[in-house]
């Protein structure tokens, strides 16, 4: 960095202070992000990205977290001289960079529900198609554990078993449309998870919109019953309506997709390279 021989900042630029961050952990996890390895030669204009010190040594810039690492030159150079700024694509950093961490958290929560949903409507779907064959032993076996514990004859049982007995007492329709139901929702889960690890725009609204109709539902059953599952499933659903619609500035809130895109460019764009370590 400001240490590094022969890499010097401007005149009265200060040099950002290092600091655990996105850009480790991402750099960390994929490695950094490189140009003019493969270079036969560097010009002084490349100096924003990589520079050449008098005894030969070569210093590249990451383009992602800004540390300078010492390389040797290429015995067989893949190149003449290193991209030019058109052919780069510069990498996130900054609040884009977090903003894809978070989507990709929310993504992986959409994940599991996808895929606890999903088991939920093949277990439903499967015993509408089984459940006469299931009736008889059903009803033997909850006899037999009732009369073996002392208990009267006959499904009198609430919780699981007075559900069970719901379910076996339902009709035929009523079981297929929950099972459609919940096999559509498990869908836009899983919708919602690609979409959010792409950072997509669009679930990010099909998200903030499925998440915000879920609250009321979540809101009134804690009206019947409150449990420590139904509070942290409504504090998480309330923190991803909150985040999506101010810090991804959703309905042209705070200025909208241009403002989020000027922030983007600001943070991951030549210019905060520029801003950090500028090439003169």
């Amino acid at each position: 960095m400001a240490d590094t021989p022969g890499l010097v900042p401007a005149p009265g630029v200060r040099p950002r202070r290092r600091r655990i961050g996105y850009e480790l952990l991402e750099c960390a996890l994929h490695g950094h992000r490189l140009v003019g390895t493969d270079a036969a030669r560097v010009r002084p204009d490349d100096a924003l990205v990589v520079r050449e010190t008098p005894d030969g040594h070569r210093w590249h810039r990451c383009l992602r977290c800004d540390a300078w690492l010492p390389l040797p030159p290429p015995d067989l150079p893949g190149r003449e001289v290193p991209e030019h700024r058109a052919e780069i694509e510069l990498p996130l950093r900054g609040r884009p960079l977090r903003d894809r961490y978070v989507l990709r958290l929310i993504a992986l929560d959409r994940l599991l529900h996808f895929v606890v949903l999903g088991v939920l409507a093949v277990a439903v779907l499967l015993f509408a198609h089984e459940r006469e064959r299931l009736r008889g032993p059903f009803y033997r076996i909850v006899d037999d554990l009732q009369n073996g514990v002392g208990g009267p004859s006959g499904l009198r049982g609430h919780g699981l078993l007075g559900d069970l007995q719901k379910a076996f007492a339902a009709h035929d329709r009523t079981l297929w449309v929950i099972g459609v139901v919940i096999a559509a929702y498990a869908l836009l889960e899983g919708v919602e998870a690609v979409g959010l690890w792409r950072a997509a725009r669009w679930a990010e609204y099909l998200t903030f919109v499925a998440t915000s109709v879920l609250l009321i539902p979540e809101i009134y059953e804690l009206t019947e019953r409150v449990s420590p599952l139904k509070v942290c499933t409504l504090a998480i659903n309330l923190a991803v309506v909150v985040y999506l619609l101010l810090a991804k500035r959703l309905f042209g809130l705070r200025g909208g997709g241009r403002a989020e895109a000027a922030e983007r460019e600001r943070d991951s764009g030549w210019q905060a390279l520029e801003r950090v370590y500028p090439g003169t």
